[in-house]
């Protein structure tokens, strides 16, 4: 333990000490007084049950706005996220106007020629991901 957290311990425990034997707390700084507050706070005893309107009050704060600053804070997230995106998008088209002319062929060699039962596979997969937006949009229409 370095000088710094045995200051500070020793301070808790004085504050604690003093909290327990009664003592004035002119005489005390304001590290001293904030201990003793917080000893005299854990010392009280906690309530034996939850207020009758807990439920409501808890689910009033759960549907109530978020603060002020949040929809600052969502709309300078939007605004950041578009910009990146934005960048990402002409970073890309820079580099495949200046490399892509290299890269084709190779990835036109890896690719297999087209076959017509393939298409049938693609087909598929596009009428899952309909069916799936589908039933993902059902929901919120409703609410």
């Amino acid at each position: 333990m370095n000088d710094a957290d045995e200051h500070e311990w020793q301070a808790q425990e004085r504050a604690l000490q003093a909290e327990r034997l009664g003592l004035d707390a002119t005489d005390d700084d304001a590290r001293l007084r904030r201990y003793r507050l917080l000893a005299r706070t854990l010392r009280q005893p906690l309530p034996a049950t939850l207020p009758l309107d807990f439920a409501s009050q808890i689910a009033a704060r759960l549907t109530a706005p978020p603060a002020e600053m949040a929809p600052v804070s969502g709309r300078f997230e939007s605004i950041l996220l578009g910009v990146l995106a934005g960048l990402l998008v002409v970073c890309a088209a820079v580099v495949l106007a200046r490399d892509g002319q290299a890269w084709l062929p190779a990835i036109r060699a890896t690719l297999p020629a087209a076959d017509v039962q393939d298409l049938r596979w693609l087909l598929a997969f596009v009428g899952c991901l309909g069916c799936s937006w589908l039933l993902w949009q059902g929901p919120r229409r409703v609410h």
